[in-house]
């Protein structure tokens, strides 16, 4: 159903989705999450539909992070259901204690596979033993001694896996600043003609792998190249000095040269997709680089310092207050800050923190697409950059899709219906690549 609003593109409700997010919203006496209009603070890491645990963000990253990978070959419903019937509820320990010993038996699957030639399943296997080791990263410090190992452990599975594809998922490392930005590139195709090719970003809390899971098969299957990497941030960058900073277009640009200098790149149809704290540091790179040539957001992002001032679990996140959380809840938000270069005891700084982090929609001349579920749709912070990147953005071809509660899309970047997401995303950059 089409929309005509106050913005002068066309606002659509698709019918039928790491800035950052806490968790920190009740439940309802039923046990159901509020509805996206009964919330009464806004939490980018709200679920909309009650999935498993009653804590809210375990259930939040459980239904985004563990389900909506699975049909992208990240999981595994036995698996997952399995593991999370091992986990204490809103406990970070025991999350992450058995989604490791989840991935340490489906990576001996894998490697058994692997030795006796069997190539597809030990693709398979390797694969989502790369993505459950990732899920124990989740809320586990930076001082804890597991943090690097299984860290090394889910990208050696995850570059392991990728040797198996044909064509195969290249692990490269990008030079920056003395040290490297990890990620991956895939050819769409092995017959080495010039593509469209769709260059992947990150939000606060992501690591490439992530984006592999979040969105790779889609992009291949529709004939793209697909890029992602870690940029200052993300992944183990901050325990190199590497957290986040501003001026983001400076380390994207490292991404279009690696792909500007591939003659199975189609130079004229270039996308970038951001999300989370991506739909700004996206749209930032297409301001300076003109090598770009459309861009996606999810959701748009003008400005980081007033929409992270619009997060109440962020602005009373005081340390008394983060000793009420689960450790699950608190861990998650003392890393974000963390991921910014903010003391953790300091989490309400993540706002100041946030100054600059801007782009110009006036700016930005290339077409441009912005989605957003429904449920997050709801904080009049992000509604208010919708409308304002919308009407600013200089190319005609700009839209905002909002994505419903009632198809599964609601949450933040939409991540528990990929499909959706893909669909809406694919749909739209096919079209402005035809123009």
């Amino acid at each position: 159903m089409n929309i005509r609003g106050p913005l002068s593109a066309r606002v659509t409700l698709a019918a039928g989705v790491f800035a950052c997010c806490f968790a920190g919203a009740s439940m309802a006496e039923d046990g159901k999450p509020p509805a996206p209009s009964a919330a009464k603070e806004f939490d980018m890491h709200a679920p909309y539909v009650r999935y498993h645990f009653t804590d809210t963000d375990m259930d939040f990253t459980f239904a985004s992070m563990v389900l909506g990978a699975i049909g992208n070959g990240g999981a595994e419903t036995g698996e997952a259901f399995y593991t999370v019937s091992q986990i204490k509820d809103g406990d970070a320990a025991s999350w992450q204690e058995q989604w490791i010993r989840t991935a340490e038996r489906v990576e001996a699957r894998g490697r058994k596979s692997l030795a006796e030639g069997h190539v597809v399943s030990a693709r398979q296997q390797l694969l989502r033993a790369s993505n459950y080791y990732r899920f124990g990263l989740l809320a586990m410090m930076t001082d804890d001694p597991r943090l690097r190992p299984t860290a090394a452990r889910s990208r050696n599975a995850m570059k392991e896996a990728g040797k198996l594809f044909d064509p195969p998922l290249q692990y490269v490392e990008l030079p920056f600043e003395g040290t490297v930005l990890p990620g991956y590139f895939r050819k769409a195709a092995a017959d080495g003609k010039p593509r469209k090719t769709l260059l992947m970003l990150g939000g606060g809390e992501t690591f490439a792998e992530d984006l592999v899971f979040y969105i790779m098969p889609q992009a291949i299957a529709r004939g793209y190249n697909f890029m992602t990497l870690d940029l200052p941030g993300q992944g183990l960058l901050p325990l190199e000095g590497k957290p986040f900073r501003p001026q983001m277009q400076h380390s994207i640009k490292k991404a279009v040269d690696f792909l500007a200098a591939r003659k199975v790149v189609d130079k004229s149809k270039l996308a970038v997709f951001g999300i989370s704290g991506g739909g700004g540091f996206a749209p930032q790179a297409a301001e300076h680089d003109p090598r770009i040539k459309a861009v996606v957001m999810s959701s748009c992002v003008v400005d980081a310092e007033p929409l992270f001032a619009s997060m109440t679990p962020v602005v009373t996140a005081t340390p008394e207050k983060i000793a009420t959380f689960s450790s699950f809840h608190g861990n998650t938000a003392k890393l974000v800050a963390w991921r910014w270069g903010v003391p953790m005891d300091n989490v309400p700084g993540l706002v100041a923190a946030n100054k600059g982090f801007t782009f110009d929609p006036t700016k930005v001349t290339v077409p441009a697409l912005s989605l957003v579920g429904e449920g997050e749709y709801q904080n009049a912070e992000t509604k208010r950059q919708q409308t304002v990147c919308l009407e600013k953005l200089a190319n005609p071809n700009k839209k905002l899709v909002v994505s419903p509660l009632n198809e599964g899309a609601s949450n933040h970047v939409i991540m528990e219906n990929r499909a959706l997401m893909s669909q809406v995303v694919f749909d739209w950059l096919d079209d402005a690549f035809k123009k």
